[in-house]
């Protein structure tokens, strides 16, 4: 098929699966649960889709897209029920409530987080978003950026206690965990 011949949403279709493992992976980070982040992520296309005219400038796409999916958190984040894939119930508004394991892995950690603590650690590290990005996708100043990444590793040291912290071995959260607290430059 050539390029030359391609309708608007054929391109649509073609820029939206570029950014669909972002937002999925965003839209769990954030809710919790896998399929919270899937509703999200399919409010996120319906929107994008609607208002594609709303995008200036396609380096920005993934900011723009952070934004609406942020909206739509916001708006499914009512307190509600939702069925797990395997027969569960999960309590939306307590999105990461720990199981009855011994040790809280890093996810479970991120999740006691404020939500504005959150988003930056996912999008820095998780999402690979450099400063001036994120404050386009969060609509903030980058020094309040850099002022929210500090915050979020303190709770985040606060919120892997050692008596919280994974043990060695458990899984390789363990090393995203110690990039996060640890500060460690890219």
């Amino acid at each position: 098929m050539s390029h030359f011949f391609t309708t608007a949403e054929d391109r649509y279709n073609l820029w939206v699966k570029e950014h669909y493992r972002f937002l999925m992976r965003s839209a769990w980070a954030l809710s919790g649960s896998k399929a919270l982040a899937e509703d999200i992520v399919q409010d996120v296309y319906f929107l994008a889709w609607k208002h594609r005219n709303q995008l200036r400038d396609k380096a920005l796409a993934r900011a723009w897209l952070f934004r609406i999916m942020r909206r739509c958190l916001i708006r499914h984040a009512e307190p509600k029920t939702v069925e797990l894939d395997d027969g569960q119930e999960e309590h939306v508004d307590q999105p990461f409530s720990s199981d009855h394991g011994e040790r809280m892995d890093f996810v479970r950690a991120l999740g006691r987080l404020a939500p504005i603590h959150r988003e930056v650690l996912v999008l820095h590290y998780f999402d690979d978003m450099g400063t001036a990005m994120i404050a386009e996708a969060l609509d903030i100043a980058p020094g309040t950026v850099m002022s929210r990444l500090s915050r979020a590793r303190d709770a985040l040291k606060h919120a892997m206690s050692p008596a919280d912290s994974p043990k060695v071995g458990s899984t390789g959260a363990t090393s995203v965990a110690q990039l996060v607290i640890n500060n460690d430059a890219r």
